[in-house]
């Protein structure tokens, strides 16, 4: 394991992606928990944590630019709170390939108002009965769930249809 330090991110590859945002490649470094990331400057439109052994989305500061985090093929069973005092203009969160269990773990997303596209593929939560409808009413903003387009048939149907999230959250 590898901790996430000012000189990783000053050493990890940094370029403009093929939808022109600037991008921190953060790739397979076995990384287990997100600090010192006050080290990007927020320079960053983008950055790839994939195939890390991160367990909590938490401990972000401030960073304003950032639209787009990878956290693909990592660990991830809890959402941190308030991510949307440090990520303001977060829009996609791919989260394929973790381990969020129950849909309450997710109510932590509610907060992040920029929020369109999110993917939870291959997480346990994704098995659970009526997990798109819960997800698009705890985020109606949401366009894009799983790389499935939100139609306006299952928008409406969720509106109408409220969860509670009491015992819905996992432990980890």
């Amino acid at each position: 394991m590898v901790k996430l330090s000012a000189e990783l991110i000053e050493q990890a590859a940094q370029y403009t992606n093929p939808v022109r945002d600037r991008e921190l490649d953060l790739r397979g470094y076995k990384i287990p928990v997100l600090e010192n990331l006050g080290a990007t400057l927020d320079q960053f439109d983008t950055i790839d944590f994939s195939d890390n052994e991160v367990r909590k989305l938490d401990g972000f500061p401030l960073l304003k630019r950032l639209k787009t985090l990878l956290m693909n093929n990592n660990r991830i069973c809890r959402i941190g709170e308030n991510l949307e005092h440090s990520l303001q203009g977060l829009t996609e969160l791919v989260l394929t390939n973790n381990n969020i269990q129950e849909l309450g773990d997710l109510d932590p997303l509610a907060t992040v108002k920029t929020l369109t596209l999110l993917s939870l593929l291959r997480n346990p939560v994704t098995n659970k009965k009526h997990y798109r409808l819960y997800v698009i009413s705890k985020i109606p903003q949401i366009r894009v769930l799983d790389f499935q387009k939100v139609k306006l048939k299952v928008r409406t149907s969720s509106r109408h249809a409220r969860y509670g999230s009491d015992s819905l959250q996992g432990t980890c």
